[in-house]
């Protein structure tokens, strides 16, 4: 079983900026990616960025060169950092991971960008 908790959203104006948190915890040896999707209403959630425990990143287009995903293993935490912020941005984030099989998410954290 694996437990995750966000923190760090909010409210900000465009240009602005935000940096997510996600902590993993739970019965697990060791997890390999960890993510940031996120989904507005009406919409399929989507990938935002990930990253594996040997730090190889994958980002969406829409948010290169803007967001950098970072982890740290010992601490089973995973950050996004967010710039340069813009209104169609704004979402409900969610941290993801797998384990076994298993896909795990957060509960979510709202990101609200306004012009």
């Amino acid at each position: 079983q694996v437990q995750l908790v966000e923190s760090g959203g909010g409210s900000v104006q465009a240009g602005g900026s935000l940096r997510l948190s996600c902590k993993a915890s739970g019965s697990f040896s060791s997890i390999n990616v960890m993510g940031w999707y996120r989904q507005t209403s009406g919409k399929q959630r989507e990938l935002v960025a990930d990253i594996t425990t040997g730090s190889i990143t994958n980002y969406a287009d829409s948010v290169k060169g803007r967001f950098t995903i970072s982890r740290d293993n010992a601490k089973n935490t995973v950050y996004l950092q967010m710039n340069s912020l813009k209104p169609e941005d704004t979402a409900v984030y969610y941290c993801n991971t797998w384990y076994k099989y298993v896909d795990y998410w957060g509960q979510g954290t709202q990101v609200t960008v306004s012009s």
